[in-house]
């Protein structure tokens, strides 16, 4: 139970620090909705959505309401259709059916977003999987609140070469079928490697097949309040810079806690896990990299940033937890580009490189995310980019992700607009030279050494 001096830290954390719920996420399988024939599957899958999920944004509200803690999303997961719809498809069209049937749903009953348009094809492609897969930029071209990701590697199988090339150019049809509207398509695209068996954080969810029928997630974030008490430890050592950001990690996932069982208890659903990620907002004061400057950055980018952030994901993991009798995810500190206005101003005033980036990904979570660059970039240079940055997830046996959008009509100097959670980025330089000769050679880099456990 929470006390009452816990009670009004978490109002001032709320009311002051931007503090929120994230998301709470309904993981459902579509496994028993699995048919041959693709307009039976539709309608089953369609039908389990809007039956399991009726509640939860109802459900979602009403917490909201009596307990006075702002949860910005309710989202959905399922099983990859990769997967589900491996019997019944036969066309790329068959699959794009499918995505428009979870958009339907997910429009009946009110979440923001539903991911799981997702193949895992991390050693091999079934040729279904390859469909889904070509299907994505129609697939996230026709629809709203889709989510898609493909698994291309892991640390116990290596990197699939052929699907990073097939990637490449998959991105960018994405970002030319969605190119009036700024490329967006390729915001809701994000490929993995190491990915969790079940992962409800958007843009890379998907409903594992290890996972109950339905679970309920929550995902909570407070960049905000991490930074307002770092500023009452201002030229402290580091010790206590550490204690700092565990004690208030343990009190953010706290509130989290609280709302996972509360919603589980509602919607008789089992609960999953509490996520604490600080996942930046691109409104003030929500930064992560207001932390990082907090900590004694002049900017993102400046000699320290990794040792920094590696500092802070540690102690948030740490504090974290201790906090919830079921952590996981992907807890940490998260580095958009597009959603932290802090990196958007380390972009612009030059302290912040793509290269950088990537080394800052060595030691946070996730990847390197919503990076806009310029349109003309090759489909080779963006399996590159991917190669590289899955690579660090293979050899460090971590989590790594990519979600990078070629804005269409767009070069440097510019800017894009996204809108809402989004946010909005100047458009990157990107290293010019060839890497076709690599990318084209095909076939699977092997696990690494240190992958033999057994």
């Amino acid at each position: 139970m929470l006390n009452i001096f816990e009670v009004a830290e978490t109002n001032e954390m709320i009311e002051k620090e931007n503090l929120d719920v994230r998301t709470i996420t309904l993981g459902i399988s579509l496994l028993d909705c699995i048919d041959d024939d693709i307009n039976r599957l539709n309608e089953n899958i369609y039908n389990k959505i809007t039956y399991v999920a009726r509640d939860l944004v109802k459900t979602g509200e009403d917490i909201s309401k009596e307990f006075g803690i702002p949860i910005v999303n309710k989202r959905i997961s399922v099983t990859p259709i990769g997967l589900i719809g491996a019997s019944a498809c036969k066309t790329t069209d068959d699959f794009v059916s499918i995505a428009k049937t979870l958009d339907k749903a997910a429009k009946t009953v009110g979440v923001n977003f539903i991911g799981g348009y997702s193949a895992l094809v991390a050693k091999g492609m079934t040729p279904k999987e390859e469909l889904l897969i070509r299907s994505i930029p129609k697939a996230l071209a026709s629809t709203e609140r889709i989510m898609s990701s493909v698994v291309l590697g892991s640390t116990r199988t290596g990197l699939n070469m052929d699907a990073v090339k097939l990637m490449g150019s998959v991105i960018k049809k994405t970002a030319e079928n969605t190119k009036e509207l700024d490329s967006i398509g390729c915001t809701k695209l994000v490929v993995l490697c190491n990915a969790p068996d079940d992962n409800p954080f958007m843009a890379g969810a998907f409903h594992g097949v290890t996972e109950a029928d339905n679970i309920i997630n929550v995902g909570v974030s407070g960049p905000g309040v991490v930074k307002y008490a770092l500023e009452k430890v201002r030229g402290e050592n580091f010790e206590v810079l550490c204690e700092t950001i565990k004690k208030t990690a343990f009190k953010v996932t706290r509130v989290g806690q609280i709302v996972a069982k509360e919603a589980s208890k509602r919607l008789g659903i089992p609960f999953g896990i509490v996520d604490l990620s600080l996942a930046p907002t691109p409104a003030i004061g929500d930064s992560v990299a207001d932390i990082l400057k907090e900590i004694g950055l002049e900017e993102v980018g400046a000699p320290g940033t990794t040792a920094a952030l590696a500092l802070l994901n540690d102690q948030v993991k740490k504090g974290g937890v201790m906090a919830s009798s079921y952590v996981g995810g992907l807890s940490g500190a998260f580095i958009p580009v597009s959603e932290d206005q802090g990196m958007i101003d380390a972009v612009n005033a030059g302290a912040l490189t793509i290269e950088k980036l990537e080394a800052m990904t060595c030691v946070c979570s996730v990847g390197l995310d919503m990076i806009a660059i310029p349109g003309d970039t090759s489909e080779t240079t963006i399996s590159g980019i991917i190669a590289d940055e899955l690579a660090i997830g293979m050899i460090n046996q971590k989590t790594t992700a990519v979600r990078i959008i070629p804005v269409i009509g767009k070069g440097l100097g510019e800017n894009v607009e996204f809108g809402g959670l989004l946010g909005h980025a100047p458009i990157m330089p990107v290293n010019t030279f060839d890497c076709s000769a690599f990318i084209n050679r095909g076939g699977r880099i092997p696990a690494p050494i240190h992958s033999f456990k057994n």
